[in-house]
């Protein structure tokens, strides 16, 4: 699921079972024996190392339980319970839960969730010593982007929720009561929802009833939307679970019918004219950054290698010249593009009042049936000035379009040389480097 997540892919993994099972044992773990949610936030933060040369990467975290069909946000306990909202884009969310950003490490990851788990609602009953009163869910979402800077960014957006469900429980054998008879009431039932939205599913129905409870609404897409699911059944040995043992196969069973279609989510980000300077100069840093990196690669490959005598070949270097030259020719094309999008919107800005103008004295003038010869110096000179601007703004696209072709001249050759390079560079390290 991860290499998804990255690429901006959904992504769920739920355990679900009887209480006592050992599901969260399964996903969180302790220090000595990490879960699932460990593991996984290992590998998917190596994966993102592996390629933040590439692409710009942000990672955020929420953590959130479902206590008594109430939600309750983990990392800030204090706060008022939460609502779910549909969202036409995102899909379903939580509105007001907090997203902590700027993550770097899976380690950070986990002391929020230990920080978290702390403040989750688990209590002692007849059937276990510490158990889960609520379901937790934790959400990252992976946010990726080029690193060069454009006018318009892509940015794709994965999120992968991992899920602690609360397991079903028989009141005759925990012993619950008073409080806890109602949180085993609040769970057995947010699971039968859960169930009949996994029956109904697998049966193929038109109907699949989310609303029945706040943690199916939670999973709507995991279940049945935009998202890749792993389902993780955990049972018991015990005698005493058999049926719930069997109820938590027979669903897994029915899950493992449910087909999913996830797609990629993409967001395109037009940067306001305000950011075209930090552009420039994110481009500029990394002209610099090239640079350096070519200089100190050919430093490092001064001395000779045994199927290049003379160190790095003439091939080499123009090749080196030749991948600059492409490379400051794209930036010039893209710092041309961000000038001609801010002159574009100066020309829309302008008509758009020349035609205010206009309009207001034709429509204080209807019907009065004035000659041509009638009209004010002033409105001339607007209807004058609206006929260069669409003249202006004509070339201006016009001259868009010209970059816009030569840019995509210049990807190509800069696909082009680096198809060539392993004949043309004989250095082993340079060829490497480059």
């Amino acid at each position: 699921l991860l290499g998804g997540v990255v690429q901006g892919f959904n992504a769920t993994v739920f355990a679900y079972g009887a209480t006592g099972a050992g599901k969260t044992h399964t996903m969180l773990g302790n220090p000595s024996e990490p879960g699932i949610m460990m593991l996984t936030l290992l590998d998917l933060f190596s994966e993102v190392a592996n390629q933040r040369e590439e692409r710009h990467f942000e990672v955020k975290c929420s953590f959130l339980e479902v206590y008594n069909e109430n939600l309750r946000d983990l990392l800030r306990p204090d706060a008022d319970y939460l609502d779910v909202r549909e969202d036409p884009v995102k899909g379903m969310c939580v509105a007001g839960i907090s997203e902590v950003g700027g993550l770097e490490s899976a380690r950070e990851i986990m002391a929020l969730l230990h920080q978290g788990n702390k403040n989750r609602s688990t209590e002692a009953t007849g059937a276990n010593v510490t158990s889960s009163r609520s379901h937790a869910v934790l959400q990252v979402v992976v946010e990726q982007r080029d690193r060069t800077a454009a006018i318009v960014a892509q940015v794709n957006v994965g999120k992968l929720s991992m899920i602690d469900l609360a397991g079903s429980e028989r009141a005759s054998q925990t012993n619950n009561k008073g409080m806890r008879m109602i949180e085993g009431a609040n769970i057995n039932r947010s699971l039968l929802a859960l169930g009949n939205c996994i029956t109904a599913l697998s049966a193929g129905v038109a109907f699949v009833p989310y609303r029945d409870s706040k943690m199916t609404r939670l999973l709507k897409d995991s279940l049945g939307g935009n998202c890749r699911t792993v389902m993780i059944a955990n049972v018991s040995p015990n005698h005493l679970h058999y049926e719930d043992t069997h109820n938590t196969l027979k669903y897994a069973k029915r899950a493992s019918n449910i087909k999913t279609k996830a797609v990629r989510n993409v967001v395109r980000a037009n940067s306001h004219v305000s950011k075209y300077n930090d552009i420039i100069k994110d481009l500029q840093t990394e002209i610099a950054e090239l640079k350096t990196k070519l200089v100190e690669a050919a430093r490092a490959s001064d001395s000779p290698a045994p199927d290049a005598p003379g160190g790095i070949d003439s091939q080499g270097a123009i090749w080196k010249q030749e991948l600059m030259q492409n490379f400051e020719e794209r930036v010039r094309i893209k710092r041309q593009l961000i000038d001609l999008a801010n002159e574009s919107q100066g020309q829309q800005v302008e008509k758009s009042h020349a035609q205010v103008g206009i309009s207001q004295w034709e429509s204080s003038h209807l019907g009065q049936g004035r000659p041509g010869e009638d009209t004010p110096h002033s409105i001339r000179g607007l209807q004058e000035k609206l006929r260069t601007l669409k003249a202006e703004m004509a070339r201006t696209d016009e001259t868009t379009h010209g970059l816009e072709r030569q840019l995509a001249e210049n990807q190509q050759r800069a696909e082009r040389l680096q198809a060539e390079l392993p004949s043309r560079v004989q250095n082993k390290d340079m060829r490497a480097f480059l």
